[in-house]
C-alpha cells in the first residue's frame, strides 16, 4: 500500500521505496532472496503467484520476514498530516501520525443535526449546527402540531402540520418495526442459549447422581470390609462373657492431643482462684470391646497414666482397629 511520496519533507531514500508501489514502505517484508516491499502489497501476490514479485523465486507467505530496523528508520520521517488537502499545515513524524489525526481540528466529520448531509471541518462543527445549518431546530410550531420547526421550514414557511405529523409517525413505526425485530432476534437467541444451558445442567445432574451411585457402592463394600476385619481381629473373652469398659481420663488445658481440642468445664474439680477456664475435659464414651480381663486392667492402668481429660476407645488389639474406633466415636 505505502505512503506517497509528495507528504513526506524533502527527498527519500529509494531503500524506503517498495518495490512494487513505488511508495514509501508501509510495514516492510522481505523476501527469501533479499527484496523488500509493503505487507499490503506482497502477502496478496504471493498468495495468487506463490513467487517473489521480482520473479526470482517461488516463496510461501510463511518466508516473508518483518524488518524492523528499516521499519523504525521509516518511522521517524517527518510526513504531513491526513487532513493536508483539507488545509491543516502539521508535520509530524510518521510515528506519530495516528495520534494526531485523532485530534486534529481538519479531521472531516458530518453534522449531526437531522436532515443534514454537509461534511466539514471538525473545527468548524459546532459554529455550522448554531448558526448556518438549514436543519438546525429554531423552535416548537405553535399551530398545534408541537413538532420541532427547523429554520429551512421557518425561512420558507414550508411547515405543514399534518405532512409533518404522517411523516413523524412513519418514522415511529419504523423504529418500533425495527425494534421488535430486534426484540424476537434477541428472544430467539436467548431461548438457545437458555435450552443450551439446561441441556449442560441436566448432564452434570446427571453425571453427579452416577458419581454418587458409584462411591455409595464403595462405601457400601469397605463398611463391609470393616466389619468383617473387626469381628475376626477382636477375640471373645474367656467364657463367651462379653465387658463394657470406660475410660476416664481428667487432664488441665485447652488442647486434649490426639486432634482433640476442648470439651465442658470439669464440674467436679474445683481449686483456688476458680480453676482457670482453659481447664476442661472431653469425654468420649468407649464402646463395648471383647478383650481378655488381663488386657483390659493392663491398658486401663496405662490410659490412666495419661495426663489429660479424654475418654478414648481402647482395648482394640490391633492398632489399625483402634484408629478407626477413634474415628468412628468423633464421628
Amino acid at each position: 500500500m505505502g505512503f506517497e511520496l509528495d507528504r513526506f519533507k524533502g527527498a527519500v531514500d529509494p531503500d524506503f521505496k517498495c518495490n512494487l508501489c513505488n511508495k514509501v514502505l508501509e510495514d516492510p517484508l522481505t523476501t527469501p532472496c533479499g527484496h523488500v516491499f509493503c505487507a499490503g502489497c506482497v502477502l496478496p501476490w504471493v498468495v495468487q503467484q506463490s513467487s517473489c514479485p521480482v520473479k526470482c523465486q517461488r516463496i510461501s507467505t510463511k518466508e516473508l520476514n518483518h524488518v524492523l530496523p528499516l521499519k523504525n528508520l521509516i518511522m521517524k520521517l517527518d510526513i504531513k498530516c491526513d487532513n493536508h488537502a483539507r488545509g491543516c499545515e502539521k508535520v509530524v513524524k510518521l510515528q506519530h501520525l495516528a495520534e494526531h489525526a485523532e485530534m486534529c481540528d481538519y479531521s472531516p466529520a458530518k453534522c449531526r443535526n437531522k436532515g443534514c448531509n454537509e461534511v466539514l471541518n471538525l473545527k468548524d462543527m459546532d459554529a455550522h449546527m448554531r448558526e448556518s445549518c438549514d436543519c438546525r431546530p429554531v423552535g416548537i410550531c405553535e399551530n398545534g402540531c408541537g413538532l420541532m420547526l427547523t429554520h429551512k421550514e421557518q425561512k420558507l414557511d414550508t411547515h405543514c402540520c399534518l405532512k409533518a405529523l404522517k411523516a413523524h409517525n412513519s418514522a415511529l413505526h419504523v423504529k418500533v418495526v425495527s425494534l421488535d425485530k430486534e426484540f424476537k432476534k434477541q428472544s430467539l437467541k436467548s431461548s438457545k442459549r437458555e435450552k443450551s444451558l439446561l441441556a449442560q445442567l441436566s448432564a452434570v445432574h446427571n453425571e453427579l447422581q452416577m458419581t454418587a451411585l458409584k462411591y455409595q457402592k464403595k462405601f457400601t463394600e469397605y463398611s463391609a470390609r470393616i466389619d468383617s476385619l473387626t469381628k475376626t481381629l477382636a477375640p471373645p473373652c474367656k467364657g463367651g462373657e462379653t465387658k463394657n469398659v470406660t475410660a476416664i481420663l481428667h487432664r488441665e488445658g485447652g488442647s486434649l492431643g490426639f486432634n482433640i481440642v476442648g470439651g465442658r468445664p470439669c464440674a467436679n474439680h474445683t481449686s483456688s482462684s476458680t480453676q482457670r477456664e482453659s481447664r476442661g475435659y472431653s469425654q468420649l464414651a468407649c464402646s463395648v470391646f471383647k478383650a481378655p480381663d488381663e488386657f483390659i486392667k493392663r491398658t486401663t492402668m496405662m490410659a490412666l497414666r495419661m495426663k489429660g481429660s479424654l475418654y478414648l476407645r481402647l482395648l482394640r488389639t490391633d492398632q489399625q482397629t483402634r484408629r478407626e474406633a477413634f474415628r468412628s466415636t468423633t464421628e
